[in-house]
């Protein structure tokens, strides 16, 4: 993967995006083929939700440009439970589902904690712990969505950089979470598009993330994923491309 700033959406299939984002007439078979030519990265919300076959993961592979990426969004079953440092078994289903089959597109993994969940430094020790480094022989990096006020805490931010774990840079209308970059990458979710403004973002948005992303990026330094997801979704494609117009993606 080279170093660069890339920008998609959360998921691709979404009946509105037909007409504004989706041709007319397009197959939905072809949905994921069509936005990998007009996006840089997706995440894959799917994965969230259920197990997929490896077949899936084989389609997706196959269906996108070389240069492509995916985020997977871990399981919910692993992420949204009462004690983190108890999700072995829940990891191991989610890392065993076929997720090599994305071979070099395979980009960071998501950890979403429930929007409830509270810091707790013993039990998030013990779950960074359960977090595999590498599938198959490929190194994996892994970022932590943490909404709940409590994660705001010195502690938290130096453990995820101890262990090499990015911090998921959040916005959203009613809340959010200040992220931190790992070592080579950031990871970020803009959750803030209107449908009023063409583009989900006006000038002045566009602006102030197209200098986070340079920023986090720090001239090149590290790879930045910056997903447009929720608000006005409708209009989440169009932010994407906004971005990547933006930084010559």
């Amino acid at each position: 993967m080279s170093d660069r700033i890339r920008s998609g959406t959360g998921g691709w299939t979404f009946p509105p995006w037909r007409g504004p984002f989706y041709p007319a007439g397009l197959p939905h078979a072809r949905e994921l083929s069509h936005a990998a030519t007009r996006l840089t990265a997706i995440e894959i919300n799917a994965t969230f939700h259920r197990l997929q076959a490896p077949k899936s993961f084989t389609k997706w592979h196959d269906e996108t440009p070389a240069d492509f990426v995916f985020a997977v969004k871990a399981s919910r079953y692993a992420t949204n439970r009462r004690d983190l440092g108890e999700a072995g078994e829940s990891i191991a289903k989610f890392m065993d589902q076929g997720l090599t089959e994305l071979g070099d597109k395979l980009g960071p993994i998501l950890w979403q904690l429930a929007a409830t969940k509270r810091f707790d430094a013993d039990e998030v020790a013990r779950f960074f712990d359960l977090l595999p480094r590498s599938l198959a022989g490929r190194p994996l990096r892994h970022a932590v969505e943490a909404l709940h006020e409590s994660f705001a805490d010195d502690r938290f931010r130096a453990m995820a950089r101890a262990a090499d774990i990015a911090i998921a840079h959040v916005e959203a209308d009613g809340g959010g979470a200040i992220g931190q970059p790992a070592r080579d990458f950031a990871y970020a979710r803009f959750k803030q598009s209107r449908e009023d403004v063409p583009t989900g973002y006006d000038e002045a948005g566009l602006d102030r993330v197209e200098s986070l992303c340079r920023e986090w990026s720090d001239g090149g330094q590290r790879d930045v994923f910056a997903f447009f997801i929720a608000g006005d979704k409708v209009r989440a494609p169009a932010a994407a491309e906004a971005l990547i117009a933006r930084v010559g993606a």
